[in-house]
């Protein structure tokens, strides 16, 4: 079984978390190959040519989702350990990563001196809100430390969301332990060493 390529990781860097579009798009990428087409992807493990064709598979309509094939314990474990697993904690580990960007200082900042010019700018404006009562609005402009903070904490429930649902599809097809998907994949980094 082969990796997906959109478990590797890109090269991690400020400007790479910066991006906000190439780091939304990565996470797109990445959930569409695995999560999203987690049916496809457990219904290719699925071996149906091993016992030969069953002319009375055909005769009867089979609409009852628990009427799916099993599919092989061993298969299902390669692609938890291959593809599964190794796809959620790169998208962890690139989440972190641009978190821990968007809590550290930022010099770089290309809006730094705008957003201290009108900081400056609003402290010295007279408010008289009895003439213009919308005087007193200041909408400061958003560090993108502070955008990028925003978009991990977003995407890192979008994670907690798409994860719960893969994981109830891998635990109905693979007939797996009831372990919610935080433990098996603790599981997994503490076997893989991560």
């Amino acid at each position: 079984m082969t990796q997906a390529s959109s478990t590797e990781a890109p090269a991690l860097t400020p400007q790479f978390c910066f991006d906000e579009r190439l780091l939304q798009d990565f996470l797109r990428l990445s959930r569409s190959t695995i999560d999203d087409s987690i049916a496809q992807n457990l219904n290719a493990l699925v071996t149906p040519a091993q016992r030969g064709f069953d002319p009375s598979s055909t005769a009867i309509r089979q609409t009852d989702s628990r009427a799916r094939k099993a599919i092989d314990a061993n298969a299902c474990q390669g692609f938890k350990d291959n593809v599964l697993f190794p796809s959620w904690q790169t998208r962890s580990d690139v989440l972190s990563y641009c978190a821990g960007v968007a809590t550290s200082p930022d010099p770089e900042d290309p809006d730094l001196i705008l957003r201290e010019t009108e900081s400056a700018r609003d402290r010295e404006r007279v408010v008289n809100e009895r003439l213009d009562p919308y005087s007193a609005r200041f909408f400061p402009r958003e560090a993108r430390t502070e955008s990028l903070a925003n978009l991990v904490r977003n995407q890192r429930t979008v994670e907690e969301i798409i994860r719960a649902r893969t994981w109830g599809m891998v635990t109905e097809r693979c007939s797996s332990s009831s372990a919610s998907w935080e433990d098996a994949l603790n599981t997994w980094r503490q076997s893989h060493g991560r």
